[in-house]
């Protein structure tokens, strides 16, 4: 599909790689690597045509279109949520215009018989066929699917987007790339403002519906999980591996392996040959012998070693007072902002070593619970931070905190005590600011560079109750790697929270879901949380199921006019009493609601499913092969179908559940 061909770029006459050339093909998945500074940012942006290379080419077939997510970019702030997302349909809303230009000017003529009439009938019947072949205009159900697939509630679908964070509004780009479907997708970070579900939706929407994809990410499970071929700049080439990021670990260690003997022997027959060269310079009898091993010299092309710090650097929290056996004790806590209930009926106990992690969507109260146990914000409830718990926070507001005058060397060295003021240059390095950038004053960095700063003045401060509030996302896998490592071997206790899963792999012992304004524990780690048999589906599941069931219905092939809807808008919760009887028969009332949803939603697939098959059969016909209402009577069918299926998967982890 795309051909990159002896692709060279330089800064300031620094090479930063040379004559690089590959293939992106047809349902690649490629995983982008190299240390930070190696070019991938840079590679990605001149496939998508947003810089030029030194020298080289990257050939793209007139037909083949390529989506680009860089990290940072301008965003709009003027339209609503789902205005702003509809702008990836312009252009089936300018194809729809020149349909409609063709079609009045056809009528308008009367020259039916003249070449140019003939002409624009064909352009017109192309047109149209192009138009129903992308759906046409029944666009709106999977603009809602992707936007709830990226967090986004159907409330939030009229909310200005200048109301949003940075992050979602990220999330509506990302939604709109993923929506116009291009042939390439470019992805530079892309799970960087996702939470845990959001980044699961978006790997099975690259997994199962997009065609070529090339992504930077530092998010190994995610890499992991989508990619299926591992590209790595280093040395100023490309490395090609058609195998996944875990297994192109292992590959690199065996190939770095190889080119340290092939290096080594090498650097022996150089060695070599200019000893001969020294020892019998001078003797005429063996003058042509000399001259023969300098023109072996001068031929010899030296073998270059992967880069790799192989400096193992291990970070440990200075010692500090033991805390109470129990440092947080929560007890049917609640927090709600007027009308919005945030959180209620929270009850947790935290003993002293322990390391848990609050995950869930973006909104649903985490944050909220953490400024809680700070004090930051006031509550109902109870909630007591344990005798002589000590409390290190961070937070991405924590770099604003920062002397802006001070530079990164001086900063650290302020906080470090004993032994680690001899190795705060390998801290930073390990960090992202190895040689001169330790030099810099604090005003000049970036964002996520201060972050970064900010999470190594912690690990260097005396604690012994950790909150971490997303701290992994400003750090590449090895600085990820040092810190888990100091996390793992902190004797304190520790409240993570992240969406990054290969972080908390083995690292939590107990996961806090935070949705629905409820707070459920699990025992275990990430991963026996993500692979529970029956999640409890979050509230806007159920309205998503909801606005599927009634789009189906308007189409004429969901539940018979007069059934009941499995489940109705602002329908309420049993409420009242806290007899257990009630509780049963509450129970009760809900699981025949559900089994009648699933029920029905297996009906809808079946009705649809036939239909879609009737609709294959008329097209397979020469007359309905003419008939371009079908193209978009089998669209629209097909997208209610797919709606559909996630509806009986949504109903039946439900019916599960209960």
């Amino acid at each position: 599909m795309v051909s990159v061909e002896h692709l060279s770029v330089e800064f300031s006459a620094r090479p930063l790689f040379t004559d690089v050339s590959f293939v992106i093909n047809d349902r690649d998945r490629i995983a982008l690597t190299g240390k930070n500074g190696a070019g991938k940012s840079t590679l990605l942006k001149i496939i998508a045509n947003h810089q030029a290379p030194t020298s080289g080419v990257v050939a793209v077939p007139r037909d083949v279109s390529i989506g680009y997510l860089p990290q940072v970019m301008d965003l709009a702030d003027e339209r609503t949520v789902m205005e702003e997302t509809l702008l990836a349909f312009d252009h089936i809303r300018d194809l729809q215009a020149d349909i409609d230009r063709m079609n009045v000017e056809m009528a308008e003529r009367t020259d039916y018989e003249s070449e140019e009439y003939m002409a624009l009938v064909e352009r017109y019947t192309h047109a149209e066929e192009h138009f129903q072949l992308m759906g046409g205009l029944n666009f709106h159900a999977e603009v809602e699917r992707t936007l709830q697939g990226l967090g986004f509630d159907r409330s939030d679908f009229d909310r200005p987007t200048r109301e949003l964070s940075g992050g979602w509004r990220m999330r509506i780009e990302l939604a709109k790339l993923l929506l116009r479907q291009p042939d390439v997708l470019l992805l530079d970070e892309p799970t960087n403002h996702l939470d845990i579900e959001s980044i699961q939706w978006l790997e099975q929407y690259l997994i199962q519906r997009a065609g070529a994809v090339v992504l930077v990410s530092h998010d190994r499970a995610f890499i992991n999980n989508v990619t299926n071929r591992t590209l790595e700049i280093s040395c100023g080439r490309i490395w090609d591996y058609k195998v996944k990021y875990d297994e192109y670990v292992r590959l690199r260690v065996e190939r770095r392996e190889q080119q340290l003997r092939a290096y080594e022997n090498q650097q022996k027959e150089i060695a070599d040959l200019k000893e001969f060269i020294e020892r019998f310079r001078y003797k005429p009898t063996k003058a042509v012998q000399v001259q023969e091993r300098i023109k072996q010299l001068n031929r010899i092309v030296p073998i270059e070693v992967d880069e790799v710090d192989n400096s193992a650097l291990h970070l440990k929290f200075p010692p500090c007072q033991r805390s109470g056996d129990f440092p947080l004790i929560v007890d049917d806590l609640r927090k709600a902002y007027g009308d919005h209930e945030v959180i209620a009926h929270v009850n947790l106990t935290i003993r002293r070593g322990e390391k848990v992690a609050f995950v869930g969507r973006n909104g649903e109260g985490k944050s909220t619970l953490v400024k809680c146990i700070l004090g930051e914000i006031p509550f109902e409830g109870s909630l007591k931070v344990g005798h002589n718990a000590q409390i290190g926070y961070f937070a991405q507001n924590q770099a604003q905190l920062l002397d802006p005058e001070l530079t990164v060397f001086d900063t650290i060295d302020r906080v470090a005590r004993g032994d680690v003021r001899m190795r705060i240059r390998d801290i930073l390095g390990a960090f992202m600011f190895g040689g001169e950038a330790s030099d810099k004053k604090v005003k000049v960095l970036s964002g996520g560079e201060r972050s970064r700063l900010a999470m190594i003045k912690l690990l260097l401060e005396p604690v012994n109750f950790l909150i971490l509030d997303e701290p992994t996302n400003h750090l590449d896998m090895k600085s990820k790697d040092v810190l888990k490592e100091a996390i793992a071997a902190f004797d304190g206790t520790v409240i993570v929270v992240s969406h990054d899963r290969q972080f908390l792999d083995g690292l939590v012992q107990r996961v806090y879901s935070f949705g629905g304004g409820q707070v459920r524990e699990h025992l275990g780690g990430i991963y026996d949380w993500l692979n529970r048999p029956t999640p409890q589906p979050l509230p806007n599941e159920v309205s998503r199921a909801t606005g599927v069931f009634r789009e189906a219905t308007e189409c004429g092939f969901g539940p018979t006019k007069g059934s009941e809807s499995p489940i109705r808008d602002g329908e309420q919760r049993q409420g009242g009493g806290s007899s257990s009887y009630q509780a049963q028969k509450a129970a009760a009332r809900q699981r025949k609601k559900l089994e009648k949803a699933v029920s029905e939603a297996e009906a809808q697939v079946t009705q649809l499913e036939a239909a879609l098959h009737l609709i294959e059969d008329r097209l397979a016909t020469p007359d309905g092969a003419a008939d371009t209402s079908l193209y978009e009577k089998y669209t629209r069918i097909k997208q209610q179908l797919e709606a559909a299926e996630e509806e009986w998967m949504t109903a039946s982890e439900a019916l599960s559940e209960s």
